[in-house]
């Protein structure tokens, strides 16, 4: 559940938290120093994490264009959007579909104050934002309902969100959750980070031991799992530089790249 006290009171800038690291690889100004430190560790240990968010962050957009585009989606529930900047889900899909209607989803205080002032709305849809922990689907299904229509489909987007989870908080059941709750026709679209690079290994643990959070790579396979009974959109679960790449100034895609994404249609 979430903390009631106010938000400047539970922003803890004295330790690094993970919407803000990754802003700092984004390019972003709204960290810290703790934050700023966690990611230079990182960074020292593995370079291409900063590509590697902002593939994540192209994938987001492909992910919602086509969404909006081609399969003709006008909901979304961005579940663990993190920080604002350029290309928001909103800002995508209203470019194409001025109705499109989102409700974001993040539980950092930082997030919130962010994105109460630049998360607007165009007059034609709507925009929403959810102060909640990913692991209560019930709370923020119910409250999505203020501005989805659960009748009609929905996009859930969980980016990078999962690996935040442990084990022990069973985070294929808890997609099995959210995905239940959506029409036929609703859409998964999912990265996450693998354990396929040592390098990266060691890096996100010596994140995990110095911040308030922890990060869990997971097999390929394990994050295909996500998308089981789903009917899966062309070109499947790839390496997130692979899925309907366009020719962007992301620089060179590492070799092997340690993040997988896709795109999947309930039924």
């Amino acid at each position: 559940m979430t903390d009631e006290a106010p938000p400047d009171d539970r922003l803890r800038l004295d330790q690094p938290h993970s919407a803000r690291v990754w802003n700092f690889l984004l390019g972003g100004k709204d960290n810290y120093a703790a934050d700023r430190q966690a990611g230079e560790a990182i960074l020292r240990m593995f370079p291409d994490i900063a590509m590697l968010a902002r593939l994540q962050r192209r994938f987001l957009v492909r992910a919602v264009s086509h969404l909006t585009a081609e399969a003709g989606i006008r909901q979304f529930l961005d579940v663990g959007t993190g920080l604002p900047t350029a290309d928001n889900t909103h800002e995508v899909a209203q470019r194409i579909a001025p109705d499109s209607r989102i409700v974001y989803v993040d539980n950092d205080p930082l997030v919130l104050v962010h994105a109460q002032a630049l998360l607007t709305s165009a007059p034609e849809g709507a925009c929403d934002y959810l102060e909640a922990d990913v692991r209560d689907p019930e709370r923020i299904l119910q409250e999505a309902a203020r501005t989805l229509d659960f009748d009609r489909p929905i996009a859930l987007t969980m980016l990078g969100i999962l690996g935040q989870l442990p084990d022990s908080d069973e985070p294929h059941a808890l997609v099995r959750r959210y995905l239940d709750a959506l029409p036929s026709g609703s859409y998964l679209a999912l990265a996450d980070g693998t354990d396929t690079d040592e390098a990266l290994n060691r890096a996100i643990a010596v994140y995990n031991a110095n911040s308030t959070g922890s990060y869990h790579l997971r097999p390929p396979e394990r994050i295909a799992a996500y998308f089981d009974g789903l009917d899966v959109v062309e070109p499947g679960i790839v390496p997130i530089s692979e899925w309907h790449p366009e020719p962007v100034d992301v620089g060179e895609p590492p070799s092997g790249v340690d993040t997988v994404c896709g795109i999947g249609r309930k039924p």
